[in-house]
């Protein structure tokens, strides 16, 4: 894949795909014109992080939120293409080529954008490729389930509540809904596979099964109906199940209402407002940098002091004196196993405070991929605050 090099690319295409390999960069004219009147007016800024962290501004503003999300998910189409080419590459089964990774990862554009804090050190880019990576697995990981199936073994391996939040997907009304679980149920009940194994390859249930089916359903409803009825509904079910769990992108040229001339990107904003620029610079003043820093170091050294002293001696030999976890057990006639159990133990009460800083300070939200990029920072900030304080 060519990399895109100026900013004006970078946040105003997107990659396209031909028999499953990469196409070209396809422009989008309205989102380059939009950039091309940024850049204009703040030409000295070339930077594509300052210009991510732009965007991302805009898009804590409901006016211009659309024309941010659109820039964004411009600028992160290369992790998103870079990891979902690693993850198809490492795939035994030819199913599921680089295209169908890339759609299931940048379908997580929300997902990424939602979970992203500028404050931590992680850029945006590889905040996404850790999302997207999650993302594709995650979802091959049911795929396996689902998609593999027919109609019949994907309507036995669904769960109740995700095959309501399918139906509520599909628009259908409350009445509907449970009319079709009724149906599911007694599907369920009544449709028993000869050979389990063969699940996933079910055919439809035969002619007394559906007889059967139908049978409990009117038992239990006060509307009777016949089997075929039973077996339209329980197809469209699947149908909404399929389209809930794992939905298309949408195209950003979308048409709205009956105008074909009037798109999505049509009813972006502009970006008339050079104060935001401005709200950004000062954003990523060195000053608030440094001083965030400072609180994040006086939370892990006040940390470090309230351990034992075993501890404390542990972590100046393994930081600050490079021994290994052979040496360190010899040293202090303790076994390597202990050695190892008590760096942990260190990390982990480091976690511990860094986490309880950034909720109380930055009142974020700690998922599993911020606390495993916290667990990162806080292995780089033993390394340099022991080769500091040891040189």
């Amino acid at each position: 894949m060519q990399p895109r090099q100026s900013i004006i690319e970078i946040f105003s295409t997107f990659v396209q795909f031909d028999a499953d390999r990469f196409s070209r960069w396809a422009a989008e004219s309205r989102l380059r014109r939009s950039i091309q009147s940024c850049l204009h007016q703040t030409p000295k800024e070339t930077s594509e992080h300052f210009w991510a962290l732009y965007w991302y501004k805009f898009l804590q503003t409901p006016e211009t939120q659309s024309l941010a999300k659109q820039h964004l998910m411009a600028y992160l189409q290369e992790p998103c293409y870079w990891t979902s080419q690693k993850t198809a590459a490492s795939l035994t089964s030819t199913q599921y080529k680089l295209s169908d990774c890339f759609q299931v990862a940048i379908a997580q554009i929300d997902r990424v954008l939602k979970g992203f804090n500028p404050s931590q050190t992680s850029t945006l880019k590889n905040y996404a490729s850790i999302i997207f990576g999650s993302a594709i697995r995650e979802t091959l990981r049911q795929r396996q389930e689902v998609d593999i199936c027919t109609d019949w073994g994907l309507l036995r391996k669904i769960s109740q509540k995700r095959l309501e939040e399918s139906l509520q997907n599909a628009g259908l009304s409350p009445t509907e809904i449970r009319a079709y679980i009724q149906a599911w149920s007694c599907f369920k009940t009544l449709y028993v596979p000869t050979k389990a194994a063969n699940s996933r390859q079910l055919s439809p249930p035969d002619d007394a099964t559906w007889e059967a089916i139908a049978k409990t359903y009117n038992s239990q409803s006060t509307q009777s109906t016949n089997p075929q009825t039973l077996e339209k509904w329980l197809l469209s079910a699947a149908k909404a199940a399929r389209k809930y769990l794992y939905p298309n992108l949408d195209s950003l040229n979308v048409t709205k209402g009956s105008d074909d001339s009037f798109e999505m990107l049509d009813n972006l904003p502009g970006t008339e407002q050079p104060s935001l620029i401005q709200e950004i610079i000062v954003l990523e003043e060195e000053q608030a940098r440094n001083s965030q820093q400072t609180e994040i170091n006086q939370a892990l050294v006040q940390a470090i002091s309230q351990l034992d002293a075993q501890l404390q001696e542990i972590v100046i030999l393994y930081y600050g004196q490079k021994l290994n976890q052979d040496a360190i057990a010899q040293q202090l006639d303790i076994k390597q196993y202990t050695v190892s159990r008590r760096l942990s133990k260190t990390k982990e009460t480091l976690l511990r405070s860094l986490a309880t800083w950034s909720q109380d300070t930055l009142h974020i939200s700690l998922t599993p991929d911020i606390l495993k990029g916290m667990s990162t920072l806080i292995e780089d900030w033993l390394q340099n605050y022991y080769n500091a304080s040891h040189p």
